[in-house]
């Protein structure tokens, strides 16, 4: 087996998307011939980022990250995200000559914008072409990103696409939960600002509007529309399917995606979309098929109620964790045996 280091900052209990997809590589890898070893906050002393305490930063790492790569002597090098680990795990490469690869998964300058901080969107593009032109090649979910990137100076972009388990996500209506006055219009996201929640809760739409998700927006948008939307929290396992088997439309105002997928995960329930016509969303819906792309969410919402689920679910079949990972493999730089040592 060849053992793979995979470096993150954004680990469990964070819930999204990267951790999602990571979180399917360590399933399927081990089956491509790779040991995969995480290395992640947990693993050292934190401090949470500020305005959003379920992320936690590692502090100091570069010292023990040392070690972890002495003793694991890893036949490749994977960085997935741009924080403290990943800047520490880059610095120790590039000095060894290590090759390694990274992947572009948050557009942090409208992380930033989203925040107020606009200003800063100019410096965050310096320091992200910066990080991941170190790598060998940097993994990207769709072409559009690809193109993006490759516009702003970024090298040695390569797709790596990504997956659905359609054995867990499929509609299974569940006697667990009472019926919802339909139809049933669903915010499943994290509740924070780079997400857009506002647009949704803003939206004057029949029925139920059901909120899946939970964030540092959570209090304050319950506190405000509480009375009018039905907040559920994080749901996972069955009780994540029960709650979606209830939905008619998923309404997903974001437009800071390089991916959406949570987009794949409501197409394989059955779920068509309403999205902007942005990164992201135009990467994986078809407009009039399995949702619908623009600028007037209502509008969309409404006519996805015409949709099929059967054309819904066709779509989330054509991706798949096992074509994911085999294209993950692929990319993987592999170490040479006389530079592993970063001792």
């Amino acid at each position: 087996m060849k053992k793979l280091l995979l470096v993150t900052d954004a680990w469990h209990p964070q819930v999204n998307g990267v951790v999602s997809s990571y979180d399917r590589m360590n399933e399927q890898l081990p089956k491509l011939g790779y040991e995969v070893s995480v290395i992640h906050p947990g693993l050292f002393r934190t401090m949470s980022l500020p305005s959003y305490p379920e992320i936690r930063l590692a502090l100091f790492p570069r010292k023990r990250l040392a070690k972890m790569f002495a003793d694991m002597e890893p036949d490749a090098v994977h960085i997935a995200v741009e924080g403290p680990l990943g800047l520490a795990a880059r610095a120790l490469c590039r000095k060894k000559n290590i090759p390694f690869t990274t992947c572009y998964h948050t557009h942090f300058q409208i992380y930033l914008a989203s925040r107020g901080l606009r200003l800063l969107t100019p410096v965050a593009y310096i320091y992200l072409r910066w990080f991941h032109n170190g790598g060998t090649r940097t993994m990207v979910a769709t072409e559009s990103l690809k193109q993006e990137l490759e516009a702003h100076g970024f090298r040695n972009i390569a797709l790596w696409p990504l997956g659905v388990d359609t054995a867990f996500f499929k509609r299974n209506p569940s006697p667990a939960l009472p019926p919802l006055p339909k139809p049933v219009f669903v915010f499943f996201s994290r509740l924070a600002s780079e997400k857009n929640p506002e647009e949704f809760f803003q939206l004057d739409l029949p029925g139920t509007k059901l909120v899946i998700g939970d964030g540092p927006e959570r209090k304050r948008l319950e506190d405000a529309y509480g009375k009018t939307h039905r907040f559920v929290g994080y749901k996972r396992g069955q009780e994540l399917i029960d709650w979606l088997s209830l939905c008619d439309v998923s309404v997903f105002p974001s437009r800071s995606e390089t991916f959406g997928l949570v987009v794949v995960e409501t197409l394989a329930c059955g779920i068509p979309v309403a999205a902007h016509d942005c990164q992201g969303p135009r990467d994986i819906i078809t407009n009039g098929v399995d949702g619908y792309l623009g600028e007037d969410l209502k509008e969309g919402a409404m006519k996805c109620l015409e949709l099929s689920r059967e054309d819904c679910r066709k779509k989330a079949l054509a991706y798949t964790w096992e074509r994911s990972a085999e294209a993950f493999a692929e990319l993987l730089a592999l170490t040479k045996r006389d530079s592993r040592s970063i001792a």
